[in-house]
């Protein structure tokens, strides 16, 4: 029989019995449904993730007192707290023989804080960050107008301040900010730069911040406990050898014997996005799972519709077995038959699995994924169930006999 005859047939058996043919579709479309639109929905979220993470600075990673999430419960929490802080010393001194960096920053900041200009004044919500001139660089503070930090203002201690783009529109609404001053909780500062807007990000609000020079935040705030530190290298392939040299020297720098764990931690873009991935493969793992079952429960639909079809068109099998239709070819007609019915609830699934799915790219603003290797791998499966479940009942229309099947009524 010829490839084209044989889907002609498989066709006109789906269309002949089209509420048993939906229902037993039904199955397969409700299984690739669930795994399209799940893996498209976290490949939407990552790539927002991947998106917002950007912004905090290729080729860059920080060092920290505390690591960015904490697991285990009360316990670890207890160990962190009791680590020794990461101080200005400490971290002055990972700056000068860091020689692989391209920049390392230096940060501390102040929660909560009120900006007030002579026009108006902001909600008590902004984050003043105490930076040195490599801070703005490695947080990727990009200036719009006027001027950055730079080494005079940290070294002279000046009352200068770059506001973020939030920050500038909420306290001067009408006029330029630059050579302008505004107040911090009495403390005056005169604003040399705005940073350009950002945007949203992981949920916060990345323009509503100001920094100011580090020695000034001191000055002001007290010299903080606990620093952050970090590190933008100038392309990728030095990236690794940098991070090595940091993990080394900053060991040195807080006294740390060979037999001692770090009592710091490394988090960068890239720990992030395995921390995600870390956490949706079990939830990609509990989806499949119950997508199998449903394709299970469609397979044996399948199975079903074809044993019943089998039976229905016992005469024809004879009758075509009488004309010198081979096994191989009844086989190959049914199997082809039970993959066509398989393939297209998988189609309808993998549809509305990426329409599903880009809901989140709504929500979340961003652009919508096609996951080509998901829906690949969506159709494969449909013909396995296609092919596992329809082999029996092909295989019993095969070996027919042709003068009892004829006989049959």
């Amino acid at each position: 029989m010829e490839i084209k005859e044989i889907f002609g047939i498989a066709f006109t058996a789906i269309r002949t019995n089209k509420l048993r043919s939906i229902l037993t579709l039904l199955g397969i479309v409700v299984g690739v449904f669930s795994i399209i639109a799940v893996m498209t929905a976290m490949g939407v979220m990552q790539r927002s993730i991947e998106s917002d993470l950007s912004g905090l600075g290729a080729n860059t990673f920080q060092v920290q007192k505390f690591p960015n999430t904490i697991g285990g419960g009360n316990r670890n929490r207890a160990q962190f707290r009791n680590r020794k802080d990461i101080t200005y010393v400490q971290a002055v001194q990972l700056k000068e023989r860091a020689t692989l960096a391209q920049f390392v920053g230096i940060e501390a900041f102040e929660n909560g804080k009120a900006v007030k200009s002579k026009y108006k004044e902001s909600n008590p919500d902004v984050i003043v960050y105490g930076e040195n001139p490599d801070g703005l660089v490695t947080n990727n503070w990009m200036i719009k107008d006027g001027r950055g930090i730079n080494d005079d203002d940290v070294e002279h201690q000046r009352n200068v301040i770059c506001l973020g783009a939030q920050v500038a529109k909420k306290v001067f609404p009408h006029s330029d900010p630059i050579g302008d001053y505004v107040s911090i909780e009495g403390a005056r500062y005169e604003v040399i730069g705005v940073f350009e807007e950002r945007g949203s990000a992981l949920g916060g609000n990345q323009d509503n911040h100001v920094a100011i020079p580090i020695t000034a935040h001191m000055n002001k705030f007290g010299k903080i406990r606990n620093y952050n530190i970090m590190v933008k290298t100038s392309s990728r392939e030095t990236y690794d050898e940098a991070y090595d040299q940091v993990h080394f020297v900053f060991r040195n720098i807080r006294h740390l014997r060979p037999n001692e764990e770090d009592d710091f931690a490394f988090w960068s873009n890239d720990s992030l996005i395995e921390q995600f991935n870390d956490f949706t493969k079990y939830v990609k793992w509990g989806i499949i799972f119950i997508s199998s079952i449903a394709l299970l429960a469609a397979g044996i639909g399948i199975m079903n519709i074809m044993l019943v079809s089998v039976t229905e068109r016992t005469r024809e099998i004879g009758i075509r077995k009488a004309l010198g239709a081979r096994k191989i070819d009844i086989l190959r007609q049914f199997i082809i038959e039970a993959v066509i019915l398989s393939e297209f609830g998988g189609v309808i699934g993998v549809l509305l699995g990426i329409g599903g799915g880009n809901i989140a790219a709504v929500f979340m603003e961003t652009a919508p994924i096609v996951p080509v290797d998901w829906a690949i791998i969506g159709l494969v499966i449909c013909s396995m169930v296609g092919i596992g479940f329809g082999v029996y009942p092909a295989w019993k229309a095969a070996n027919l006999v042709p003068i009892e099947a004829l006989r049959y009524e």
